[in-house]
This record gives structure tokens, sequence and C-alpha cells, in this order.
């Protein structure tokens, strides 16, 4: 599997907690006495076989983060790590009821971010964004909290709102109102579906939250005329194929519906949604779909022109991202 940093790469749908290395996790366990051992084995993984044992190790390994110099590193660690793949632009979902856990405002947590965000770019280039969400299975006040708070706190790299947790708790509108008041403040909105839960998650998704991205949302495959839908109103799909195999989604890479997705005319990105806990990163995704399934050079960039279009940024951003990726496409038709 040879990795491809030649094409520019952008990611959409990452959580910025589940995207904490390791080794960071246990230089942060240290400095606050935390004990990390149950979940972090001696390889340096972490440790954890279903996806209950995954929420436990999500949530272990999150408690690190206390101030927000810590949130800093956590995001300059991650868009580092994404530019050394090639990666041009990255949207993380953050999770306010996580920082209040650790408590921290919304504001504290937001600015520490940032702070990393904006030191990456400084090194790199990467451009970054972030996406709030609320969690569905805290219920449909607890997601209106959030989204009032991301509303009451403007930050100009809070650009999202958008809808995780478990998937069979809680039908969608019961927070078509936050989504309302995401969609009235500006803010672009996504809605984890059609992961766990089948189509109607998704068509559920779209009806109640109107949204024009969809987190996972593959096993919209199970349904003719929904992918139909899909490919009408151009909505666009958050694939993340290395979590939907690690979490028993689907058994093997070549089995997942992403290729066949991509040629019935959906809109694809790719993205790696909790990297270290999947064995995963942004550019394995794309080299390891591209093996399986013969995605050309072309193929591959036509996934992060999907990706730059759908982002929750300025049309200023997009068109600069957009002339990197042609500038890209052209060194390589020189070379």
């Amino acid at each position: 599997m040879s990795q491809n940093v030649n094409v520019p790469k952008a990611e959409l749908h990452c959580h910025i907690e589940g995207a904490a290395p390791t080794n960071l996790v246990k230089r942060l366990a240290g400095r606050h006495g935390v004990d990390v051992s149950e979940v972090i084995d001696s390889k340096g993984k972490y440790v954890w076989s279903d996806f209950t044992s995954f929420l436990k190790a999500y949530d272990v390994a999150s408690s690190v983060f206390k101030v927000p110099a810590d949130y800093a590193l956590l995001a300059e660690t991650y868009f580092r790590m994404m530019a050394a793949e090639g990666a041009i632009y990255g949207e993380i979902t953050i999770s306010p009821d996580h920082a209040q856990a650790a408590g921290l405002s919304y504001r504290s947590y937001v600015e520490g971010l940032a702070a990393g965000i904006e030191r990456a770019k400084t090194e790199t280039a990467i451009e970054g964004r972030m996406i709030a969400i609320g969690i569905r299975h805290f219920g449909s006040a607890s997601v209106e909290r959030v989204v009032k708070e991301v509303v009451a706190n403007p930050h100009p790299l809070v650009t999202g709102f958008g809808l995780a947790g478990d998937e069979r708790s809680g039908h969608p509108a019961n927070f078509s109102r936050a989504f309302r008041i995401a969609a009235d403040a500006g803010l672009g909105t996504t809605a984890h579906a059609g992961e766990f839960g089948g189509p109607d998650s998704v068509i559920a998704a779209m009806e109640f939250l109107r949204v024009k991205r969809i987190g996972h949302g593959v096993r919209a495959i199970e349904d003719r005329g929904l992918v139909e839908r899909l490919v009408d109103e151009e909505i666009v799909l958050e694939v993340c194929p290395g979590s939907n195999v690690a979490l028993g989604v689907y058994s093997h890479l070549r089995f997942h519906p992403v290729n066949i997705l991509r040629k019935e005319g959906v809109k694809i990105t790719l993205n790696s949604d909790d990297p270290p806990y999947f064995g995963t990163t942004l550019g394995k995704e794309y080299t390891s779909v591209a093996d399986t399934f013969g995605w050309s050079f072309e193929d591959q960039m036509a996934i992060t022109r999907t990706a730059i279009e759908a982002a929750f940024c300025d049309t200023a951003t997009k068109k600069r991202l957009l002339v990197r990726l042609d500038s890209a496409n052209q060194q390589d038709s020189d070379g």
C-alpha cells in the first residue's frame, strides 16, 4: 500500500477527542495524574473490543484534556499529522459536553482548539474549521442547550453544528428545533445516520433536520430509492470506511459500499472518524480505498474536490483551496 501524498486531501468527519494519539494521551495523563493503563496497552494501542468498550476507552482518554493548552496541543498535533499526509483542509467535530465534563467552559475549549489549529496553519498552511455537536442520547434539551451556547458565543472557526452519539437513541424529529436554531445562525449542518441505523435513519435526518451532509450514511445502499434521492438532492456523505470495518458494520473493506455509492453518482468524501482507535489516518483511508477499488489519482482528486465544495467554510477560503487542488493537478500532469 503506497501512500500518495501528492493527492491533496480534505476531511469533513473526525472527532477531535477521538484523534488523540496514545503517546499524547499518556503524556497528559502523567501530567494530570490520570490512570489510562486500562485503555492503552504496552504497545501503545487503544484497548477496546466492541462499541461499548470503545466508548469507555474514548471517555477515559478524553479525560486527560483538562485545560485550553491541552486542547491546543491536541488540535495542533492532529492538523500537523494530516498536513504531513498531504491534507490541505480539515473539519474537526468538537464536543462541548466533553469539555464540560473536563470542567472547561465552551468558550475556553474553543479558544484552546483554535490556537492549535492556527499554530498548525502557520507551520503547514493547512486550513481548519470546527463543527460543534450535540449528543443525541443525552436528549433534545441537551442538544438545544449546546446549539444555543454555540450561537451565543460565535467563533470564526466554528462553522457547523452536528448530531452524534447513539443513532438508535432519539428520533431526529426530537432535534429539529436545535437544527433550525443552527441553520438560522448560518451554521452548516450535518448529522450521523446510516451507520448503525439503517436507511430509515438517513431519510429521517434529511427530512427532519434538513441537512445537506450526512455523517456515514453508507447504509443508504440498502434502499435503492434513497440512493437515487441522495443523488437528486446532492447530499454529501462523510464516509469513514476504516471506522465501519473496525466497528463491524462491514466485515472487510472490499464489501464496503463506498465504491458502489460513488458509481451511482452519490457525492462521497473519505474521513478517518476516530483514527488511532481504528488503526487509520486520513492518508490511509485514501490509499486503502484507492488500492481496494482501483481508484486513480483523478478519482482521489475528485473526492477531495467534493469535500472542499461541501466544506463549512467561507467562499474565499473554498476558492483558495480549489486553486491549491488545481495546481496539484497541473503539477501531476506536468510530472
